[in-house]
């Protein structure tokens, strides 16, 4: 039992904490808002929430879903997850929808001898890609459909040599932008790099790391978007616990040699409901906007528990062994 309870300590009650501090854990589901503006989101009208959790999961042992990153496909919505396997760590999970509003789990979707979560997937001249974060693996890999939404093949390293966590990319003018948090622990620091092509040479920024020890607005937390022409990103507040609120900053000035940023809105954009599934926070945000200028956006939130094994339906405890590899 240590030894299981020890595998989840990062989602306990600090951001970096050893398994002896661990005295509760973050219980994270997933959600679908909907609003006027990627910074006015509220639980969408008509809909349960959470619409996935953990015990939707069906070919695994989910001790929780977190991580939403949601493409509409041929009239179909997908959503991608990290879903944590019982039997070994963090794997990608797949649903799909009709309207966006109400999910069905379908299977484990990618898995890799080490840990994936924020499985960043867009669309780029017809090809369907994935960026999962990999930080233990300590590089920043892309992956191509080969068929999608279930097989996907790695076609490269973007970065390596370090251990990049929910990496967040954009096409802006003739580049590719990367924003990046690298401190492997405090969330407290963000860099960007740029690239002209998806696995070309990752430059870094002269104004990276743009962000130092302040993890209230450091690392990012879901898929960038634009609001009236401009960049937006989405940051977690990360104090006084991990995954206590999401912030958006719109993007003023960006360049190869200049970067300005500053906050859209007021405060948090999403954070704490004070009861329920994400009673003690929320950490991501993923905004599409809708063909009636409404935006739609999956999103996550957390509670806290005493253990991740407490409630697992029984018959689920021992379902199946670690995933096998993209399939």
């Amino acid at each position: 039992m240590k030894k299981i309870l020890s595998r989840f300590a990062h989602y306990a009650n600090s951001t970096s904490p050893g398994p002896e501090e661990a005295q509760w854990y973050h219980l994270w589901s997933i959600g679908i808002y909907t609003g006027s503006s990627p910074a006015a989101l509220a639980p969408a009208s008509g809909v349960k929430n959470p619409v996935l959790t953990r015990d939707d999961v069906t070919d695994v042992c989910a001790l929780m879903v977190a991580d939403p990153f949601m493409i509409h496909v041929a009239g179909t919505w997908y959503m991608f997850f990290e879903l944590y396997n019982r039997r070994s760590h963090g794997e990608i999970g797949c649903a799909t929808s009709p309207d966006g509003f109400t999910w069905t789990y379908q299977r484990v979707v990618l898995a890799e001898p080490y840990h994936l979560s924020y499985p960043y997937v867009f669309e780029w001249q017809g090809e369907y890609y994935m960026m999962p974060e990999s930080v233990r693996a300590h590089e920043v890999r892309l992956y191509r459909a080969r068929r999608f939404p279930d097989q996907w093949d790695c076609i490269g390293t973007m970065l390596k040599g370090h251990g990049y966590a929910d990496c967040s990319i954009l096409r802006d003018g003739d580049r590719w932008w990367m924003w990046a948090e690298s401190s492997q622990g405090r969330c407290d620091t963000l860099r960007l790099f740029s690239a002209t092509d998806l696995l070309g040479q990752w430059e870094e920024h002269p104004r990276s790391p743009l962000i130092e020890w302040n993890p209230h607005l450091a690392r990012p937390a879901g898929r960038m978007v634009r609001v009236d022409g401009r960049p937006v990103r989405f940051a977690q507040n990360c104090f006084p616990d991990y995954g206590t609120e999401v912030r958006a900053f719109e993007i003023t000035e960006l360049s190869r040699t200049t970067y300005a940023e500053r906050p859209l809105g007021q405060g948090a954009i999403l954070g704490p409901g004070g009861a329920g599934w994400n009673q003690h926070g929320m950490h991501h945000v993923d905004a599409h906007r809708l063909d009636n200028g409404q935006w739609i956006a999956s999103v996550d939130g957390w509670r806290k528990v005493a253990s991740l094994l407490d409630n697992i339906d029984p018959s689920k405890m021992w379902l199946g062994k670690q995933s096998k590899e993209h399939q």
